[in-house]
């Protein structure tokens, strides 16, 4: 494929989905290569919007056959995406060159490239983010691809100058038309499995079958390159004992492990890193949270593998802005601090809100979560989502009315919840709850009804 055409005009390139934080990085990186991008979302609103419009792309709201009225020379479909959809029916019955996102990239972009991909259930976005960081910090400007925006960076994906290229490896299938996980693509040489839960029920049976998609995963790594893993998840251990034909760097928190970290502060903010029992260097930033110090330690270690020292490696970490939408505080009111916080899941709700414990002591904490991720939607966590915000002096469930499940079931578990069923009873119930000292920390992996302005507005 070139990037002309007969006619001299750019091949152009119409995504289905576009807005999704892959499909977004992914159409950002083809604007760099040259080509001329479109695309098309049912929901186009920002950080990605403004991101996609300020690189001159254009945007569709809605999905519509008229859409590919430009006649496009290949259409990337994400993964969102099924037969029945208006456009996608379109591509098929006009003859289109369709591909998956992840498909696409490998083909284009990470042919040549030493990959360094981040897996897991958590943490993916923000280890990403470290690692392209501790990498940028060291000159090696990566090409990176990340479901977020670090805000050291302020875009959420790059081609890069370098070979080295660091990619959020999402065990989410590719397309309706290629049901493999999207990292079976990419084929790292260094990889990171964060850890390992159940997620993703719309299309996972149970977790043996997430667990033979990570053992697919392993299965591409070489032998001279590197897997990154903690020491204490079961999960993970299960898969590197389906087959493992590469060398394993394990890690841990207070525990002992080839890497590991020893904390300073019980927060997560200050901690010691250890390599073979040698101290490495002591990490002292804003972050908060294990999860974090666990991320730590794997961006640590994935950039040792390509030659940086994690002296260095920590020193970078030092200057790290974490990403847009993890415990992002989007304002300080008289006295009430919010934050904005992409929480998909009970263990992510939960260890998140452990760390802010930590950091904020007996302050109150109140939890306001839209369960939107497909398994949550599902009710499949529903004890496990309970449990997970017995931190928060409160929490707030926002039902809209289109879930599948009646959230009151969740007040079976705890004590401490209280279901509403539009966003402008949340704002009310805050306005009357919320005193000095307060922390509410806004848990969404969308846009939650424009709920964040609203509730600025209103404090």
């Amino acid at each position: 494929m070139t990037n002309k055409s007969n006619q001299d005009k750019p091949f152009h390139i119409h995504i289905l989905g576009i807005c999704g934080t892959f499909m977004g990085g992914l159409a950002l990186i083809a604007r760099e290569l040259g080509y001329q991008v479109s695309g098309s979302d049912q929901n186009v609103y920002p950080p990605m919007s403004i991101q996609l419009e300020q690189q001159g792309i254009q945007l569709m709201n809605g999905y519509r056959a008229e859409n590919l009225d430009c006649k496009p020379d290949l259409v990337v479909i994400g993964n969102a995406l099924s037969r029945g959809n208006e456009e996608v029916e379109a591509v098929l019955n006009q003859g289109l060159k369709y591909i998956s996102g992840p498909q696409w990239l490998s083909e284009h972009v990470l042919q040549d490239k030493w990959v360094l991909a981040v897996a897991g259930t958590h943490g993916k976005t923000t280890t990403s983010g470290m690692l392209s960081w501790i990498l940028e910090y060291q000159g090696f400007k990566p090409g990176f691809l990340i479901g977020g925006i670090p805000l050291n960076f302020g875009i959420s994906a790059r081609l890069g100058e370098s070979d080295f290229f660091v990619i959020e490896a999402d065990e989410y299938d590719s397309a309706f038309f290629d049901k493999r996980s999207k990292f079976v693509h990419y084929r790292p040489r260094t990889a990171i499995l964060n850890n390992l839960e159940f997620d993703h029920a719309d299309i996972f049976d149970d977790l043996d079958a997430i667990k033979k998609q990570f053992h697919h995963l392993v299965r591409t790594i070489p032998g001279d390159g590197l897997i990154i893993a903690p020491d204490c998840d079961n999960n993970i251990s299960d898969v590197l004992h389906m087959g493992c034909w590469t060398p394993i760097a394990k890690t841990a928190i207070n525990n002992d492990a080839p890497w590991q970290a020893r904390l300073i502060k019980s927060d997560g903010s200050q901690f010691k890193i250890l390599c073979e029992g040698i101290e490495q260097g002591m990490v002292d930033w804003s972050l908060t949270g294990e999860h974090n110090v666990y991320n730590a330690i794997s961006a640590i270690v994935a950039a040792k593998h390509i030659g940086i020292l994690p002296t260095d490696a920590i020193k970078a970490l030092q200057k790290f802005k974490n990403v847009k939408r993890r415990m992002e505080v989007i304002a300080k009111i008289n006295g009430v601090t919010i934050y904005d916080d992409f929480a998909h899941h009970p263990t992510a709700i939960q260890t998140t809100l452990d760390g802010l414990r930590k950091q904020v002591g007996t302050e109150k904490i109140v939890a306001i979560v839209e369960p939107r991720s497909n398994t949550m939607r599902m009710g499949i966590h529903t004890q496990s989502l309970a449990e997970s915000l017995y931190l928060a002096d409160s929490a707030i469930i926002f039902q809209p009315e289109n879930l599948d499940w009646d959230l009151s079931e969740l007040q079976k578990y705890a004590e401490n919840i209280e279901i509403c069923t539009s966003v402008e009873a949340i704002i009310n119930n805050l306005k009357k709850a919320t005193t000095r000292n307060s922390h509410l920390v806004l848990m969404s992996n969308g846009s939650f009804g424009g709920i964040y302005q609203r509730l600025l507005n209103e404090l």
